[in-house]
């Protein structure tokens, strides 16, 4: 029977110390093999907490799933900030171009509710809006209204 670990770990700085070693040393599965594999999955998400979901078979084989960080840290991320703005409305989160918000689209396009990445970059800019950010310096409800009106389609 699969056991599954679950933990957050550093993103691609993952190691056999706590709390993987501990957790995956009784499944005998091959520790330092297993955080690589960890460290290149998660290498994109440096910096940031990242959920996985290390599954080991009955054969010792093991698969590694990985989470991604909520679309609001990934903005922040790309911002260059650790949070948003005290005043949202008064002041700015900052600013992003287009290609920013298509690539966290494309992070998070497996746990995004969206059926294409236009409707998927739709949803990456509406966890901005309560960070007063805009993109390629316009406010995210106007760049929404032109991903509707076919302005941003090259990106998709």
């Amino acid at each position: 029977m699969a056991q599954s670990v679950k933990t957050l770990v550093d993103g691609g700085k993952a190691s056999a110390g706590p709390p993987l070693g501990p957790a995956l040393g009784p499944l005998g599965v091959p520790v330092p093999k297993v955080v690589q594999a960890i460290n290149d999955k998660t290498k994109d998400f440096n910096g940031m907490k990242v959920p996985v979901t290390i599954t080991v078979d009955d054969k010792r084989n093991f698969e590694i799933e990985v989470g991604t960080p909520p679309t609001t840290a990934l903005l922040k991320k790309e911002l260059g900030i650790e949070k948003g703005p005290q005043n949202p409305g008064a002041e700015s989160g900052g600013n992003l171009n287009f290609e920013s918000i298509v690539k966290i689209a494309g992070m998070k396009k497996d746990s995004l509710l969206s059926y294409d990445m236009k409707s998927a970059a739709k949803e990456v800019l509406g966890a901005g809006i309560p960070m007063s950010m805009t993109v390629d310096d316009k406010p995210i409800k106007q760049v929404q209204k032109e991903i509707d009106e076919g302005k941003y389609d090259e990106y998709f």
